[in-house]
């Protein structure tokens, strides 16, 4: 891809990096997954059990299942009580990666260690390190997502079950029992590789997602009613860095952040349902000297799942976030001095996924992911528009990871998936903006087709 990415900004200043962060969205966009086996080692339970695929979730499979949220909302401390368990479990992934420009290449992209589990009855977690293929045979290992857990279950409040709980994660998001919200399903591009979006959306440029460090405070009442409120600092770009993290990624210095996230679940055994509402609050500074942002993010969800008797499972969701900014300064365009920044703008993210898996091996998977916002001609170039929409097309298998599998201590999933792009930067030729004569992308020079091979032990 270096190439055709080289020679797309060598006529406008400032477009490498963008470029380059695509190339590697496109080549780790679907890669991440949750498959877990020490989970299954834990329980007694199967992978499908908690999913509704053998292999897992994250960005190409299927969502979890009532019984996979009450798990996480258990702190990750459910046992058989069949011994002792290692909460200690191993990923690889090899890509083929076939840009829509570009050279074709196949590599050993990722390389995972979890420590997830149950530490004692109340205690338990999940935290994942990885290695990302850099390119010339060499990794770039990094902590990615925490969430580490203390929960006081089979509490009683007015005669109705209780659960309460403390999670301490890097996230905002990620620890969503639902799974839906964007750091728990991982759908677009990841770590901050993609265009301008909601503070929220992981996929977004400066995203907190695993940059930050937090505290919420969660319960889930009757069983159906769940609330989550806490707050959120941005860790130090030292720190940062010594986690693996590029600095140019740096989400700011985040400061009075309070987050909080309210649902309904209603679990009907053969069906589920939830709707629920997110909502974040910050003043970032961004760079970390410069003036402050306030960010304000709001949004809703629903979710639906048909079971049935798990041959046939139907899962859909839609999530949509609006965010207000009040900018802490109003720069003028370096090109066109009678241009000034706009001192107030909005943003918008929507996501819809469609998932069908079949006996809980094989799947497909659709989702439509679509950003906007206010126009402004200083801050988004080169139109002036934040807009941009993609789509995402998955089918996968994984033969293992059943209650009838001959083995619970290793998983299998092949995947293949187009991330394909048909809006970029507000337009549909020339998303750059290079000038007349010079060769132009257009959003679908942007896609790409990989197929995976993940197993995990």
């Amino acid at each position: 891809m270096s190439s055709f990415f080289s020679r797309c900004v060598r006529y406008r200043p400032g477009i490498l990096a963008l470029c380059y962060s695509f190339a590697t969205l496109l080549m780790f966009a679907s890669t991440t997954v949750h498959a877990i086996p020490a989970y299954a080692r834990q329980t007694g339970s199967a992978c499908a059990d908690c999913h509704a695929g053998a292999y897992g979730g994250g960005g190409n499979g299927p969502n979890l299942t009532p019984y996979g949220m009450r798990f996480k909302l258990n702190g990750y401390t459910d046992t058989d009580d069949n011994g002792k368990k290692i909460p200690v479990a191993g990923q690889l992934t090899e890509t083929h990666d076939a840009p829509a420009r570009g050279k074709s290449s196949t590599d050993l992209t990722e390389a995972d260690l979890y420590l997830a589990g149950r530490l004692t009855d109340q205690i338990g977690g999940y935290v994942k390190v990885e290695a990302n293929y850099a390119g010339n045979d060499t990794y770039k290992t990094q902590l990615s997502n925490i969430d580490l857990r203390f929960v006081a279950k089979d509490l009683k409040l007015n005669g109705k079950d209780l659960t309460m709980g403390v999670s301490v994660n890097n996230s905002p998001g990620f620890d969503d029992p639902i799974a839906v919200l964007p750091a728990a399903v991982n759908l677009g591009p990841p770590g901050g590789q993609g265009p301008t979006g909601t503070f929220l959306n992981e996929s977004s440029a400066n995203s907190p997602a695993d940059r930050v460090i937090g505290a919420t405070v969660y319960g889930l009442y009757d069983k159906d009613w769940y609330g989550e409120v806490g707050t959120y600092n941005s860790l130090p770009t030292s720190t940062q860095d010594h986690l693996g993290y590029s600095i140019s990624g740096d989400p700011g210095k985040i400061s009075d952040t309070g987050y909080f996230r309210f649902a309904y679940m209603k679990d009907l055994k053969r069906q589920f349902f939830s709707a629920g509402i997110v909502g974040l609050t910050t003043r970032r500074q961004l760079p970390r000297t410069g003036p402050a942002d306030d960010l304000t993010d709001l949004g809703y969800d629903l979710t639906y799942q048909f079971l049935g008797n798990r041959e046939n499972i139907v899962q859909v969701s839609y999530v949509n976030i609006l965010e207000k900014r009040k900018y802490g300064s109003t720069p003028v365009s370096p090109v066109d001095p009678s241009l000034v920044a706009l001192p107030r703008g909005a943003l918008h993210d929507e996501n819809l996924s469609l998932t069908y898996t079949f006996k809980q091996s094989y799947g497909v998977q659709l989702a439509h992911l679509q950003s906007n916002g206010t126009r402004d001609a200083v801050r988004f170039g080169p139109y002036g528009k934040p807009d941009t929409t993609a789509n995402l097309f998955t089918v996968f298998w994984a033969p293992f990871g059943k209650e009838d599998s001959f083995t619970s201590i290793a998983n299998l999933k092949l995947a293949a998936t187009w991330f394909r792009f048909t809006r970029f930067n507000g337009v549909t030729d020339n998303i750059f903006g290079v000038p007349l004569g010079v060769a132009t992308t257009k959003p679908g020079d942007l896609n790409a087709f990989l197929v995976t091979a993940s197993v995990a032990f």
